[in-house]
């Protein structure tokens, strides 16, 4: 792993505020319906990222934005709405140390959906990587 690489800082953080998510999720699901707890949730982050957005001076006008592009996030947003939907009642029905990995299957979804409609390559890296990652998912939930 190259420490130097620019990504690697973001993705990092995006690990450790998943972990963080799973643990405030739980908490913050207890007692009310999953999907109010998802629809909070998303309040909060269409707040956080606008005022990231105003505060770096990136908006753009949505005529901007090619067809593509639309469609894409359209159907990349359908498909996170659906996967906090079911994460969230996950973490109301389960425990924490058990959904959270299992919900890190994610990565061999994106490295099987990356290599049958992005183009991407199997590098015995990921190969194994992958592999692993199923199995600790495959051991934590049978325990």
């Amino acid at each position: 792993m190259n420490l130097r690489e620019p990504w690697l800082i973001y993705a990092l953080g995006s690990a450790f505020f998943a972990g963080l998510t799973a643990v405030l999720g739980k908490i913050g699901v207890a007692g009310i319906n999953s999907n109010l707890a998802t629809f909070i949730r998303t309040v909060v982050i269409l707040g956080v990222t606008a005022a990231i957005l105003s505060w770096r001076s990136e908006w753009r006008a949505p005529a901007q934005i090619d067809a593509k592009t639309w469609l894409f996030l359209v159907l990349s947003g359908i498909a996170t709405g659906l996967s906090w939907l079911c994460y969230y009642r996950a973490l109301q029905l389960g425990p924490v140390g058990k959904v959270a990995p299992i919900d890190k299957l994610s990565v061999v979804f994106a490295i099987v959906l990356g290599l049958l409609f992005v183009g991407e390559r199997l590098s015995w890296p990921v190969a194994v990587g992958g592999t692993l990652i199923l199995a600790g998912a495959i051991v934590i939930a049978s325990f």
